[in-house]
Parts: C-alpha cells; structure tokens; sequence
C-alpha cells in the first residue's frame, strides 16, 4: 500500500482500518475477551497523535493486529473441519 500523500489520508486509513477490525471483533472466538471494546479504546487512545512516524507505527500495529486475528480465524475453522472430518480418529 503506498504511503499518504498528506496527514488527512491517514484519517482515512485509520477510519477503515477501524471498521476492518470491528467486522473481524463480530466473529471474536472468545465473546468474554470484549474484542472491538478493546479496539475503540486503543483507537481512541491513538487518536491525538500528530508525529507522521508514531501515526505510522500506531496504523502497522493495527494491521498486525488485523493480520493475526485473521489467523487466528483461519486456524479455529481448521480444528472445528479437522474435528468434524476425524472425529473418529486417534489423536496425532
């Protein structure tokens, strides 16, 4: 993705990257965890920023944070097919 031209670009990256995020908190595995509470308050938290480098540093973190929930969705869709498939199966 190529870098902002100007500062109000950033808004818009954080703005969809928040909404990203909160789609994925929808399908959070553990509901007790409070998943897209704790982003608005990391995101709120983030907000007064106003160096371009921690700006940059704050929206990597979130796309971290995005990439790894999406593993983690990937890796809980695995073990309920591996489940469901080889239910009969001894452990490996």
């Amino acid at each position: 993705m190529p870098p902002p031209a100007n500062p109000s670009q950033y808004r818009h990256q954080a703005i969809r990257l928040y909404k990203e995020l909160h789609r994925l908190g929808r399908d959070y595995p553990d509901a007790g965890y409070g998943f897209n509470g704790r982003i608005r308050r990391w995101f709120e938290r983030n907000r007064s920023l106003t160096e371009e480098e921690d700006i940059k540093r704050a929206l990597a973190m979130g796309e971290y944070i995005r990439d790894e929930t999406m593993a983690l969705y990937s890796l809980k869709k695995f073990r309920h097919l591996r489940r469901a498939y080889h239910a009969g199966d001894p452990p490996r």
